[in-house]
């Protein structure tokens, strides 16, 4: 009789940790799809570098597109901690397909992760795509830099 019970709240705690674990919504994979959802789009000014800030509201802009070849500096103005990442929370994966224990530290600036905590983040994009980040240290944070072919002069 014990075995049962011990059985049955084996199951309620696992099925209650799925659940709790799948309730969270992820950060979507990248797509070459720049189509607005009714998000504002903050174009980057004609320089190539472009400065996010993160208040305790989060990231602002939220969405920002830029040339291929743009540096985006994440500024840290919160009253807690911040940590840059690439989709998916909490691997990383997407920007760089290595996850984050493969590519922290980042020893090539070729990962879109922050990979600790810190006031600020500058990472140089080099792949066209709509790149989706977030904050590592609170996953609810997060945006979108759409990044597009450099103009050709």
């Amino acid at each position: 009789m014990n075995g049962k019970i011990i059985g049955i709240l084996l199951v309620i705690i696992v099925l209650g940790g799925g659940w709790y674990l799948l309730s969270k919504t992820p950060a979507s994979a990248p797509t070459t799809d720049t189509a607005q959802t009714g998000a504002e789009t903050t174009p980057a000014a004609s320089s190539s570098a472009v400065t996010v800030t993160y208040t305790d509201e989060g990231f602002s802009p939220k969405e920002i597109s830029i040339p291929l070849g743009t540096t985006v500096t994440f500024i840290n103005q919160s009253t807690g901690k911040m940590w840059v990442a690439s989709a998916m929370h909490p691997s990383h994966t997407v920007y760089s397909g290595t996850s984050l224990a493969q590519h922290c530290p980042d020893t090539t600036s070729s990962s879109f992760d922050q990979c600790a905590s810190g006031d600020s983040f500058s990472f140089t994009f080099t792949k066209e795509g709509t790149w989706k980040y977030h904050d590592h240290v609170d996953a609810s944070h997060g945006g979108s830099v759409i990044v597009t072919a450099a103009a050709s002069i």
